[in-house]
């Protein structure tokens, strides 16, 4: 019995210790459309298809008007 406690007592000390901190890299960090507007803080540029690789900034302007556009069409 005494032996159930203390693992009980142990285990739970080990839910509040301090875990490892990984460094996580993503591709996401690497877009030349880092400095964008609309980039935010906790996701920062957001294109999980890849839609943004090899594109000139002509053509990405011409996407960010359609998705405007698309947005606001959605809203009515």
């Amino acid at each position: 019995m005494k032996l159930a406690i203390v693992a009980s007592l142990i285990a739970g000390a080990a839910a509040f210790a301090p875990s490892k901190q990984s460094i996580r890299s993503s591709a996401l960090n690497d877009s030349p459309y880092e400095n964008e507007i609309g980039v935010v803080a906790p996701t920062g540029f957001f294109d999980p298809f890849g839609l943004s690789t090899n594109i000139d900034a002509e053509t990405f302007e011409a996407y960010r008007a359609s998705e405007l556009k698309h947005g606001r069409v959605c809203m009515l």
